[in-house]
């Protein structure tokens, strides 16, 4: 198994950028992906862990919406392009594992908000978990969010100064052939991988959705890799950044040159900032324009 994780690219929500601790965190996530079985299970498992650390921009001590509530978001797809997502759930560490579960046991590919935490909650993803941590709290409580009273536009204007941050987590992984020209077994989902997930930017107005659950946006995978992708969300999904890097994969490009070619795409089209990791037959790779923390493991 090779796997490919990154903590977030661009200004973050606040949390420290590129820090040791941070990099301990990501080789860890890394390490428990290569040592699953399957690609969807590694992309899953380095994820989780990644999602329970406050310092990072998913799960617990995630970005705070408007109104004062945690919203996740994740998605999930293998190579043979099985896909789940959820969407603005409120309260669920695990994101991933909700979109897996859409992706396993439902016929639709996104599920959003307090049903989707109903659906995570009836396969056994734990629910009801309050999100927020007492440095999230106390960032929201400076930010003066306005009075019960206050006008939709007096709300807006508010969000409109304090939107921001971007960063997302997200993992991609493949395994080698057991043989040329061998075929996975059914239910392995190919050789490739890919799951993002986030809770968003901050003070986004209560209930936005970004990039990471919309395939070929934050992620993407088709049996000629994989790719997750991170930064400025609404400007990722208006180029289905994911989607472009694994395009050039399916042209021939290594790894690292699709990623290379995917940035590149994305800064002649935008003026944001963004990140992408890939997994290919030849490996991994990834570019940002910003910063972003990568860790590869092989198992």
């Amino acid at each position: 198994m090779r796997v490919i994780v990154h903590g977030g690219a661009g200004s973050g929500a606040g949390i420290g950028r590129s820090t040791p601790d941070r990099q301990a965190v990501l080789d860890a996530a890394a390490r428990d992906g290569a040592a699953a079985v399957t690609p969807l299970d590694a992309v899953e498992s380095a994820l989780r862990r990644l999602e329970t650390d406050e310092r990072f921009n998913a799960g617990r001590g995630g970005a705070v919406q408007s109104d004062g509530v945690v919203r996740v978001d994740a998605g999930c797809m293998t190579g043979d392009r099985a896909v789940g997502a959820v969407a603005a759930a409120p309260g669920v560490e695990h994101a991933v594992s909700a979109a897996r579960v859409v992706a396993a046991e439902t016929p639709h590919v996104c599920v959003a908000g307090r049903e989707a935490a109903s659906l995570a909650n009836d396969f056994g993803v734990a629910t009801g978990v309050d999100l927020t941590t007492e440095r999230t709290r106390e960032r929201f409580a400076d930010a003066d969010p306005p009075a019960g009273d206050a006008t939709p536009r007096d709300h807006l204007d508010w969000l409109r100064d304090r939107f921001g941050g971007h960063d997302t987590v997200g993992v991609v992984a493949g395994v080698e052939p057991r043989s040329t020209g061998s075929r996975p077994a059914p239910g392995e989902g190919g050789r490739f991988a890919a799951a993002t997930s986030t809770a968003g930017r901050w003070f986004a107005l209560a209930g936005r959705v970004g990039d990471v659950p919309q395939v070929g946006s934050g992620f993407f995978a088709t049996s000629a890799g994989g790719a997750s992708a991170t930064g400025a969300g609404e400007d990722i999904a208006r180029v289905t950044l994911s989607r472009r890097a694994v395009d050039h994969l399916d042209d021939g490009a290594s790894a690292d040159r699709a990623a290379t070619l995917a940035i590149d795409e994305f800064e002649d089209l935008t003026d944001s900032t963004a990140g992408v990791i890939v997994c290919g037959p030849d490996g991994v790779g990834s570019a940002t324009n910003a910063s972003m923390q990568v860790a590869v493991a092989e198992d």
